[in-house]
């Protein structure tokens, strides 16, 4: 099983806007119950769409401003970016296979 890698906002360019894959941000935090519901989820869906998707996290509590600069009002929040570009959003805890229909479009 492949462990969700975080993004500081350093790196965010880089690994997120400029990436030519596709990329599902897990925007969470330690402390939240539905992101720790979420967790294994997103391990699944890292391993079927690999090398199709990455997905990775970043953690609110220490990148505040990334958090702040994408509006993320509550978490969990996913955010899939495709050439940089902010193309979905999907709030709250949601089932692997609600996840993958809403996202299946750009992968």
């Amino acid at each position: 099983m492949s462990k969700i890698e975080y993004v500081k906002e350093e790196n965010f360019q880089a690994d997120v806007l400029n990436s030519a894959l596709p990329v599902l941000v897990d925007f969470t935090a330690s402390w939240c119950g539905p992101c720790k519901m979420l967790a294994p989820v997103l391990e699944k869906l890292a391993q079927e769409w690999q090398g199709q998707v990455d997905i990775i996290k970043v953690d609110v509590d220490h990148d505040q401003e990334l958090a702040m600069q994408y509006q993320v009002m509550s978490i969990p929040t996913l955010i899939l970016f495709v050439n940089g570009e902010n193309k979905e959003r999907l709030n709250g805890f949601r089932p692997k296979k609600r996840i993958a229909k809403k996202l299946e479009a750009y992968i």
